[in-house]
């Protein structure tokens, strides 16, 4: 457990680190969207983390900070329950042999 919580320190503090250096310009699909001069609409709904960002603080490095730790939090549990669900039917194959 001591090593998974300084593996999760150690992410938290390079996100702090490493956002003031991510890029304020749009990605590819975006940038091919406005050359081709297509227009985006109001989504039906944004999202709990929205344009990378968590709507409920002010400050853009917070905001972005937070939605960067939230969603790598949430992709390593997804991560985890999916790999615990695999080899728990990967270890009841195993024992009916």
């Amino acid at each position: 457990m001591k090593k998974n919580l300084a593996a999760i320190t150690m992410l938290v503090v390079f996100l702090a680190v490493f956002i003031p250096f991510a890029s304020s310009s749009p990605d590819g699909l975006e940038q091919v969207a406005q050359s081709l001069g297509v227009k985006e609409h109001e989504p039906l709904w944004r999202g709990f983390m929205f344009d990378y960002s968590v709507e409920i603080f002010e400050n853009p490095y917070v905001s972005t900070l937070l939605a960067g730790v939230l969603g790598t939090l949430m992709v390593l549990a997804a991560s985890f329950v999916f790999g615990k669900i695999i080899t728990k039917g990967h270890r009841e194959v195993q024992d009916k042999h």
